[in-house]
């Protein structure tokens, strides 16, 4: 337990995506089985315990400590796993001196039942140091923070074993932790982990951004274009099993398994009768033949029960735009111009309505492709242009790579939208920002009864440096007015208030926002220290923004 504390504290300090990586291929080199492959499953997310829940750490220190300094010291650290690990209190007798094995605490945490648990972890948190004791809580709860994602995990492992990242991701849903299969096959000992999945997921291909193609001197003969649409990156998947019944699956990016989310989708898929196909596209909402903003997909996200009604008020959809498997033949060593026609004819052959192709865009020109990216209304008929972020670039003769190659995809995304507003609240930050205010809730103002008052457009928490988090920490500290638990109110009138410039992608309406209206990926630009605050813009001008 204290190699896997040391390489969690590690993370959580290390800023360099390359830096992590060589740290968790050090660990796997170091740490013997299972340790490692629990340790995997706990960064990709994979591990999970059935009755070790935040609210027991809650109740645990509450037994140990007074609660009104336990939340006085919550607000300050921001982080439940570090202040309980800090304010633990060292037990009267030493504990047994036997190193914790993170093995064995997974094993125990999954056996021991719910009326022991309290007593058991008590004697681990005595008998760890203040990192053990963290690293500890983070396992149990699942909120590590340490700023690792799956894919950075897995990765690690193929750069462990020396092979290709998506080599790792094609065997990945057919294993389980602590992965000793995995890890012998990465390390030459057995052959590939067999999958018998009849629907495996891919790693997708991604795109890199940019902001100015001619910058980048690149040749638009060599290019086809596609709109970006705004929606959730989808894999469909459909295959026979042993039986010959068909299972279809729809993967999210990030290639987790979210059939049961989207169970419309799904039978749609079914209905189509594709043999062992694997289509890569956008899940969005269409109505009347127009894709809606993502506002109206968010109805369908993070649902624990779809019902009859939520499906037939968001009808789901999925707009193609590349095909990676078909009737078994891998697809993706061909080029995109071989493979759009394959997509092509398949969807011609579908009759659902529910999965269609995305159009590609016609350019000769950069010049003409910028034009049809900042007014999509005007590049074809019945478009919906509040629907598209951009333009996807994808090279001619560019294989199906999964991870984020540089070349053969780029993204040129839309300007952004960009308003004056008035700091109105802000809140701790979390992990290593957890000492600074650094959640800034903001407004624009708007007329009530005859006097100005602002009221609350959006929330942003990144897009300043460390050095203007320092800055804006100081005067968030010098300029509060009030407290809501870990909430300051700090002087927004006109004369004193902070405008800061917001840069966001879109605005919908809402109802369940005071002003009416709701941003689209908001963040910083930067800070106004030269304006007024005055002088930020009004809640009307603001709705002139609004999507029809």
């Amino acid at each position: 337990m204290n190699r896997f504390a040391e390489l969690l504290d590690r993370l959580a300090y290390e800023p360099s995506r390359d830096n992590k990586s060589r740290l968790i291929i050090d660990y796997f080199r170091t740490a013997a089985d299972p340790d490692r492959g629990f340790a995997l499953a706990a960064m990709t997310g994979e591990l999970t315990f059935a009755h070790a829940k935040p609210a027991l750490v809650r109740a645990l220190i509450a037994e140990r400590v007074d609660p009104v300094l336990f939340a006085m010291s919550y607000d300050y650290v921001g982080d439940l796993s570090e202040t309980v690990a800090l304010m633990w209190p060292h037990p009267e007798t030493s504990p047994d001196a036997n190193p914790l094995g993170l093995g064995a605490i997974v094993e125990t945490l999954h056996k021991t039942r719910k009326i022991d648990l309290p007593a058991q972890l008590s004697i681990w948190l005595d008998a760890l140091d203040e990192t053990g004791r963290w690293a500890l809580l983070k396992l149990i709860t699942g909120a590590l923070r340490i700023g690792v994602s799956a894919r950075l995990a897995k990765n690690a492992v193929a750069e462990f074993g020396n092979m290709p990242a998506n080599e790792v991701e094609e065997v990945w849903h057919g294993l389980q932790p602590p992965y000793l299969d995995l890890f012998a096959w990465v390390e030459g000992r057995s052959d590939r982990p067999r999958t018998t999945d009849p629907a495996p997921f891919h790693t997708p291909m991604l795109a890199h951004a940019i902001d100015d193609v001619d910058f980048l001197g690149l040749d638009p003969r060599d290019f086809r274009a596609e709109w970006k649409w705004d929606g959730v990156r989808v894999q469909a998947v459909t295959g026979l099993d042993e039986h010959g019944q068909r299972v279809t699956r729809l993967y999210s990016r990030t290639g987790e398994d979210v059939s049961t989310a989207f169970p419309d989708m799904v039978d749609a898929l079914a209905g189509a009768e594709f043999d062992n196909v694997t289509i890569d596209g956008e899940l969005l909402v269409v109505r009347d033949g127009l894709v809606q903003p993502f506002s109206v997909l968010q109805q369908r996200l993070n649902r624990k029960t779809v019902s009859a009604k939520l499906i037939a008020e968001y009808p789901l959809h999925i707009r193609a735009y590349d095909l990676l498997m078909e009737n078994g033949e891998d697809l993706r060593p061909l080029s995109f111009d071989e493979r759009r026609p394959r997509l092509e004819a398949l969807l011609a052959r579908y009759r659902g309505g529910r999965i269609d192709l995305s159009p590609l865009v016609a350019f000769d020109s950069w010049q003409s492709l910028a034009a049809a990216r900042a007014s999509p209304e005007n590049a074809g008929a019945g478009l919906d242009a509040d629907a598209i972020e951009g333009v996807m670039l994808k090279r001619r003769d560019s294989i199906y790579i999964g991870g984020r190659p540089k070349g053969p995809w780029w993204k040129w995304k839309r300007d952004p939208f960009n308003i004056d507003a008035v700091l109105m609240y802000a809140q701790r930050g979390h992990g290593k920002r957890s000492s600074f205010y650094s959640d800034f809730t903001f407004g624009v103002w708007r007329e009530n009864d005859g006097t100005d008052e602002l009221v609350p457009v959006g929330k942003a928490y990144f897009g300043f440096t460390d050095a203007e988090l320092l800055l804006l920490d100081r005067w968030v500290r010098n300029h509060t007015v009030s407290r809501f638990g870990p909430v300051r109110e700090v002087n927004a009138n006109k004369d004193e208030g902070l405008v800061l410039e917001i840069a966001f992608e879109g605005l919908n309406q809402s109802t369940r926002h005071k002003s009416g209206v709701a941003m689209r990926f908001p963040r910083i630009a930067r800070i106004r220290w030269d304006k007024p605050a005055r002088d930020a813009d009004r809640l009307e001008s603001l709705r002139k923004l609004l999507r029809n």
